[in-house]
Parts: structure tokens; C-alpha cells; sequence
């Protein structure tokens, strides 16, 4: 920080661009992350969508032998 001439204190560019970077890494790693595991929840939804459907079916199935 620098001190300004009316006694305030202000950040200068170079602080700012730092932060701002440190700020965009962090994003990129974290939609990174979370894109990772949205992928991995939308395969296991479909995997148990696959399961719910040969239950219905079996269920069904059952229910018109009877």
C-alpha cells in the first residue's frame, strides 16, 4: 500500500493485478472441480434411471402373472 497525499492509503496497480489473478486461479480450479463432479452425478443418474426402469418393468412383469 501507498500513502496517498491526504493521509489515506491506497493500493497501487500491481496489488491489485495480483489479486485479481489470484482471484481468477482459484475460479478456474473450482469450475474445474465442480465440472469433474457434475459429470460423474449425471452418470450415476443415468446409471439409476437404468435401474428404476428394469424394476418398473420387472414390477409390471410380476403384476400381470398374478
Amino acid at each position: 500500500m501507498i500513502k496517498l497525499k491526504n493521509g489515506k492509503r491506497g493500493f497501487t496497480l500491481l496489488e491489485m493485478v495480483i489479486v485479481i489473478a489470484i482471484i481468477v486461479i482459484i475460479s478456474i480450479v473450482i469450475y474445474f472441480s465442480v465440472s469433474d463432479y457434475l459429470t460423474a452425478s449425471r452418470s450415476a443418474t443415468e446409471k439409476l434411471n437404468d435401474h428404476i426402469s428394469i424394476i418398473e418393468n420387472a414390477a409390471e412383469a410380476a403384476s400381470a402373472c398374478m
